[in-house]
């Protein structure tokens, strides 16, 4: 948030109860009384010419790993492995957020992201979220629009 802050960018903050078994886009959804895909879910991979990349999808919505790769210029991406999360990005599952990660990874938002003024993302951290428009995002990622998933 503090990075949002400081590009001046509106946004609204969510909190709510978490626990480890319910990390998913879809039970924040449900506990925040949010339409369906219009939280987004963040995903790390590594690609095999860029290493890590960045991926925001609806939380509703599955990543197709071969358009990414198309995308962000890679022949293959895979997922990263969830014990490398934290190292790699300074965030944990369920409080990945694209914002603020350790290093400016290349980042993608899925087209889905065009039907909304504002999406929902994480804030960095478990049982918090940010909604603010998805052209904030690429702003501030300097991330690129793209056609993500299945």
């Amino acid at each position: 948030m503090r990075i949002i802050e400081q590009h001046k960018i509106t946004y609204k903050e969510y909190e709510f109860e978490w626990s480890e078994d319910h990390l998913s886009a879809d039970s924040v959804a449900e506990k925040l009384s949010i339409e369906d895909g219009k939280i987004f879910k963040t995903l790390v991979t590594i690609g095999n010419k860029t290493g890590p990349v960045v991926a925001v999808i609806p939380g509703n919505k599955e990543l197709d790993l071969k358009k990414l790769a198309l995308a962000s210029g890679n022949k293959k991406v895979d997922m990263l492995h969830l014990k490398d999360l934290e190292e790699i990005t300074g965030y944990i599952r369920g409080g990945c957020s694209p914002i603020g990660m350790k290093k400016m990874f290349p980042t993608y938002l899925a087209e889905e992201a065009n039907k909304f003024d504002t999406i929902i993302i994480s804030a960095g951290k478990r049982g918090m979220q940010i909604e603010l428009s998805p052209l904030s995002i690429l702003q501030v990622k300097n991330g690129e629009m793209a056609d993500l998933t299945m």
